[in-house]
This record gives structure tokens, sequence and C-alpha cells, in this order.
């Protein structure tokens, strides 16, 4: 079995790119690590509900944006994916077929595809925020006064430079509708 350190860290340190740590100080392999395996347990609430219907990621992630952004287009879907549309179209029509989002035909322009929650497909997507929500405000209060502020940044300034402005607008423009709408009844509400 390779050495796990030749394997992350090779060759001699002059030869490694600069971390901007000091000198013979690893890189930040903790925080890499730490992003795994909070990134396994921020998605495995949501796979647990998945997996007996079949769904993985993919649909979990398509069914929070259709639910975020109702009405959006296939292919604005496909670009904050960065899936290819074979993938996404096999996700949709499974999410389709099983009651979890509607396509539908654009008003202006009949080819343009329009995706919208179900109500079931609503309910699941506020299962998930609900699971997730409760994790991250765990982590936070953890963080200290000024631990949401400073993970706000931090997770923004992980998103390419040239995608930021692009993604805070996309969140604020949900979020604007989200208060704008009628909130939804629980799913359990008669």
């Amino acid at each position: 079995m390779a050495d796990i350190n030749s394997l992350i860290l090779p060759g001699p340190a002059a030869e490694r790119p600069a971390t901007g740590e000091a000198p013979g100080a690893l890189p930040l392999v903790d925080f890499v690590e730490l992003l795994f395996f909070a990134y396994r347990d921020f998605v495995g609430d949501p796979d647990e509900i998945l997996a007996p219907i079949g769904f993985g990621r993919a649909h979990h992630r398509v069914i929070h944006f259709v639910n975020r952004h109702p009405g959006m287009r296939v292919t604005d879907l496909l670009d904050i994916l960065r899936i290819t549309k074979q993938s996404l179209g096999r996700v949709l029509r499974e999410l389709v077929d099983e009651g979890f989002v509607e396509s539908r035909a654009g008003s202006s322009d009949r080819r343009q595809r329009l995706l919208f929650p179900t109500s079931k497909g609503e309910a699941l997507a506020c299962q998930f925020v609900g699971l997730q929500s409760r994790r991250i405000a765990t982590a936070l209060e953890a963080s200290g006064p000024d631990g949401r502020e400073a993970v706000r940044r931090f997770l923004l300034a992980m998103i390419d430079p040239e995608d930021r402005v692009a993604v805070e607008r996309l969140i604020q423009r949900a979020d604007r509708a989200a208060r704008s709408r009628p909130a939804s009844r629980p799913p359990d509400a008669a």
C-alpha cells in the first residue's frame, strides 16, 4: 500500500504549491477533511429520506432549487447544478413521474420548459431544509456571536470569484420571492 503522506504531499517542500503557511507546515488538509466530513453529514440526513424511494443527491439538489425558484427554466437549473443535460433529464423524469416536480411549457416560448414543485415536492424540500437548517443552527451557535457572518463570508469566498455575484443574486431573489409567497400549510395539516 502506498504511503499516504507521499500521496498527499508529493516531493520536497520546494516543489509543493505555496499555501501561505509557515515553511514546513502542511497544506490546509485539516480543513479539506473537515469540509468532506461536514458535507457528508449535511447531506446524510436527506440521503436517509431519499434512499428508500430510490433517489439520490442529484434529486435532492433538483428538488431544492425547483422549490426555491418555482418556474425556473431547465437551462437555468443546468447552469446552477453544472451537470449534463442527460443527467438532469434522467433525474427530472424520475421526479416528474413520482409527482415531486411539474414541467410546464413557457407562456411566451412553448419550447421552454419551466419547473415547479408539486405540493409533494414542496413538502419534501421543506423537510430537507428543516433538517439541514437545524444542523447549521447548531453549528452556528457553537461558532460564537460572530459565527454566522464569518461562516457566510467563508462560504461565499469558497465560490469561484466570477460566480459569487450571481450566486448572491440568486439567493436574494429566492429570499424575496419566498417572503412574498403565502406560507404553505405543513404537509400533515388538514
